[in-house]
């Protein structure tokens, strides 16, 4: 018997002796037998012990270094042509496109340099945000680009900056597209593969400045596109802006990535010439890491989410920690648990049954209820996804999926910042900027992460800070800008 099987077995029989009766309405805070074997299940299912930890740790650090070697790699491993990081005395207006995952912003990035006391860079920052559409996502690529350009100008109007009259200054942008592009120059690539529902037709393969500087030119903008940028590389830039002991760059959102700093004479595939600085921000795109099934700790759920996506057997590292998939997964195992009636006395509902219904915003508000009767997670259950009625012990049972797939999510990017901060020798000192709302919102993440850390790399996870970089792709756009425009 497991641990997990033994403690919940341990909590039913105390259960089974405390009660008179089987009403669930009654329910004293133990579990009945049913729900404990459904709970060890789940717990085995879901755990990622130290072990494991490690033997993520160690296979990532091999996948890095296959991706460093050579092209078509699991992970990519792909230069950025960023070179430099800001020194903090950049100042200018720049114009910033961010398209990361559901959301998609228009962004102007004033650079004001140090501050009086010459020890904080400073950033003003307008921007707005727009939502691409399904039909978008999946449209016609020119369709989608003119959609971006459209917005870019409604933006520049709204907020008097003359983008199409010849006699004012060319606008200079910086465009973050983060889905996997190989790059042959600051501001040129082509785009690998689509990720993140998004399947536009005419665009894989091709180079997504270009699509966008044409969609500037129909719309008759003088903006020019100076940089394409990962929002990891972004993120890192915008962030070593402020604290130069930046050395990585990630992505904890709809969809999760990570950049970082690498050595140049440690990326044999670099065949470009070398750099004064030495160094190369590297985008990983460790969303595909382990899409061969090697180490990462599958579950059936896991498999049956992998089968019904946008892109069967890609970006199997992302799909179990980043927000666009983990409300997926939970629905999964609530609808598995209904089916053999150890939840909600074997009854579901339609919401319950229709795919992606559930997402990890929910997970959020179940994990955030900490009431005795679990109230909100009643609210969420009965009222939001159709559930006619919940026990007391249903909802508990519930909150405990959500800990045990926010917390797998938080275990599995930890070991990621470890393999990386492990590689290049920073268990010393290192700041990770991290943006993105799974990061920032979801409930114990951070501390779910350090904990993790702590139990890979010991007391050095206090050298590792993990600092929140709101509005970071957007900034750290500008930032490359700049930089390729000086």
């Amino acid at each position: 018997m497991s641990a997990a099987e033994a403690f919940y077995a341990a909590h039913a029989a105390a259960a089974a002796d405390a009660r008179d009766d089987a009403h669930d309405d009654d329910d004293d805070g133990l579990w009945t037998p049913g729900a404990a074997r459904a709970l060890a299940r789940l717990e085995s299912a879901f755990r990622v012990p130290k072990q494991k930890l490690h033997e993520i740790v160690k296979h990532f650090a091999k996948e890095m270094d296959r991706g460093l070697a050579a092209p078509n790699q699991t992970l990519k491993m792909i230069p950025s042509f960023v070179v430099n990081l800001p020194k903090g005395s950049e100042t200018g207006t720049y114009l910033a496109l961010d398209l990361g995952g559901s959301n998609f912003r228009v962004c102007e990035v004033t650079l004001e340099g140090a501050g009086s006391s010459g020890a904080v860079s400073n950033v003003r920052m307008r921007q707005r945000k727009y939502v691409v559409s399904d039909d978008l996502k999946t449209g016609r690529g020119t369709d989608l680009f003119d959609f971006f350009a459209d917005c870019v100008r409604e933006f520049l109007v709204e907020n008097g900056i003359h983008a199409t009259d010849p006699a004012h200054n060319e606008l200079v942008l910086g465009f973050t597209f983060s889905f996997p592009c190989s790059q042959t120059a600051i501001n040129k690539g082509a785009l690998m593969h689509w990720t993140k529902g998004f399947t536009a037709s005419g665009v894989e393969g091709q180079d997504p400045v270009q699509l966008l500087q044409d969609a500037f030119h129909r719309k008759q903008l003088r903006v020019r596109v100076a940089s394409l940028v990962n929002d990891t590389v972004g993120t890192l830039v915008a962030h070593a802006y402020q604290d130069p002991s930046t050395h990585l760059g990630i992505i904890l959102g709809t969809g999760t990535n990570a950049a970082y700093v690498e050595r140049i004479d440690r990326i044999p595939k670099w065949d470009g010439p070398i750099p004064a600085s030495g160094k190369m921000i590297v985008n990983t795109e460790w969303g595909a890491f382990d899409q061969e099934g090697v180490v990462l700790p599958l579950t059936s759920y896991d498999s049956v989410l992998d089968r019904q996506s946008a892109h069967p057997h890609l970006q199997t590292y992302e799909k179990m920690v980043s927000g666009l998939y983990l409300g997926e997964v939970m629905r999964l195992v609530l609808a598995d648990l209904a089916s053999t009636g150890e939840l909600f006395r074997g009854v579901s509902s339609t919401v319950l049954t229709t795919p992606y219904s559930i997402d990890t915003a929910l997970m959020s508000r179940i994990e955030r209820d900490h009431s005795a009767e679990l109230a909100d997670v009643r609210v969420v259950l009965e009222d939001l996804i159709s559930i006619p009625k919940t026990s007391a012990e249903d909802r508990r049972i519930v909150k405990r999926v959500a800990e045990l797939i926010g917390t797998r999510s938080a275990r599995l990017a930890a070991a990621g910042v470890a393999a990386i901060v492990s590689k290049i020798n920073r268990l010393d000192d290192c700041t990770v900027a991290i943006d993105g709302s799974l990061f920032e919102h979801y409930p114990h993440y951070a501390n779910r992460m350090r904990d993790a850390l702590r139990e890979i790399v010991g007391i050095a996870a206090d050298n590792i800070l993990l600092v929140q970089a709101r509005d970071g792709s957007g900034q750290g756009a500008a930032l490359i800008a700049a930089l390729a425009d000086a």
